[in-house]
């Protein structure tokens, strides 16, 4: 709990943190066990083509074509990634009260889902690829 809401208002947090009933609560982790589920194979996808772009980057001969190709495959995936995040975010909406629906910050549930919705900060720049090794 913490962050302010746009408008200026009380703080609020995750739906983890409102004073869920039993039966939300449940429900709760039923919604997120699915949605991590579904996410698995397309999270292993995009670490997959981040890496074989970053190989094609640093390829000497290596066409400009196949470059945009895999950057449009990334594209494709992580919009694939934010139609679940938002469907996930959907599901766990419809399980609050009016009275918790007042203090979610919907933003707090990914960390990724903020930078979505507000962009990467000037101090932590968003990083398309893992560190070299």
């Amino acid at each position: 709990m913490g962050m302010r809401r746009w408008r200026g208002e009380a703080p609020c947090g995750k739906a983890s943190d409102l004073d869920l009933s039993p039966e939300q609560r449940k429900n709760f982790e039923l919604i997120q066990r699915a949605y991590f589920r579904e996410t698995q194979l397309l999270r292993a996808q995009l670490f997959t083509r981040r890496l074989e772009l970053r190989e094609l980057l640093i390829g000497p001969a290596i066409k400009i074509e196949s470059i945009r190709a895999k950057n449009s495959e990334i594209i494709e995936l992580q919009s694939k990634e934010e139609e679940r995040s938002v469907e996930y975010l959907v599901k766990v909406r419809n399980l609050l009260t009016p009275e918790q629906l007042r203090k979610w910050c919907p933003e707090q549930e990914f960390p990724a889902f903020r930078h979505r919705m507000y962009g990467p900060g000037p101090m932590h720049p968003r990083n398309s690829f893992p560190p070299p090794e």
